[in-house]
């Protein structure tokens, strides 16, 4: 009897310890991150006004700006998100619920695991021969948002896979043991469930897919724009357009990588 209360102290002693070094972890990893972002703030909050977010790029330093970049940026990430959310979750839940598992399913699961790993240049060229040449859609914005849901459609499916499959059986063994339907357990009880786990693999997806370069190059971005697409709404009838969607663009990767290009330039010029 001794034996198994020291046993269960002991055992209680060390989750206690695992729990102070987690917390000590996570606080380290959060002072770090408040560090950088303390740093980043410091160096450029003297540095920002709202000129420079109102304003077009310019030769000019004193006057040049980020408006057609935050912009464009803006208009990708929409496409991006409303193309490669939806078909991403709806794959992951077919994948995981209603797909039989044969041959074909496993090929399927291989491949997309695969893709997650591509590098983004493939995806690239591929969107060049695919949207800008074959579909013809031009060097656009809706090329550019369907390059980028490409690239994360992969992680979104994997990581709406890994969600649901961490949903307890249990829930959907008490789901149609009161009569529930296919379709009303998933809905009803495994989406709500596994809805944390989804939102993190489409911020982390949505974050990669925001800081690309290299496929909106190969696809025609624009490195200089000094106009913006044509707005969504209209005053006269039907009052929404879809004209942005075939306007060129640029985004804010491919405006800090400009500069930092002209930076690397000049200072081996100077030398």
């Amino acid at each position: 009897m001794k034996t198994t209360e020291k046993s269960i102290a002991r055992s209680k002693m060390l989750d206690a310890l695992f729990a102070v070094i987690g917390l000590l972890a996570m606080l380290v990893g959060l002072a770090t991150l408040l560090a950088l972002l303390v740093n980043l703030a410091s160096d450029g909050a003297g540095r920002l006004s709202w000129q420079f977010f109102i304003s077009y790029p310019s030769r000019f330093a004193s006057r040049a700006g980020i408006l057609s970049a935050w912009v464009g940026t803006t208009l990708v990430m929409l496409v991006t998100a409303t193309t490669a959310v939806p078909l991403g979750v709806a794959a992951g839940v077919y994948l995981e619920e209603y797909a039989p598992k044969n041959r074909l399913t496993a090929l399927i699961e291989i491949n997309i695991a695969n893709l997650a790993g591509v590098p983004s240049i493939v995806y690239g060229l591929m969107a060049l021969a695919l949207f800008v040449y074959q579909l013809r859609l031009g060097q656009s914005i809706v090329t550019a948002g369907l390059t980028l849901a490409l690239l994360i459609l992969p992680i979104v499916i994997v990581a709406t896979r890994e969600a649901i499959r961490a949903v307890p059986g249990t829930i959907r063994e008490a789901a149609y043991a009161l009569g529930a339907t296919k379709w009303q357990t998933v809905k009803d009880h495994v989406l709500p469930y596994s809805t944390g786990g989804i939102l993190t693999g489409v911020i982390i997806a949505l974050s990669r897919a925001i800081g690309e370069t290299a496929p909106l190059i190969t696809v025609g971005a624009l490195t200089f724009i000094a106009f913006l697409p044509a707005p969504p709404v209209q005053a006269e009838f039907p009052f929404i357009s879809f004209e942005w969607l075939k306007s060129p663009f640029t985004v804010m990767p491919i405006q800090m990588l400009a500069i930092y290009i002209r930076f690397r330039f000049r200072r081996r010029i100077k030398w």
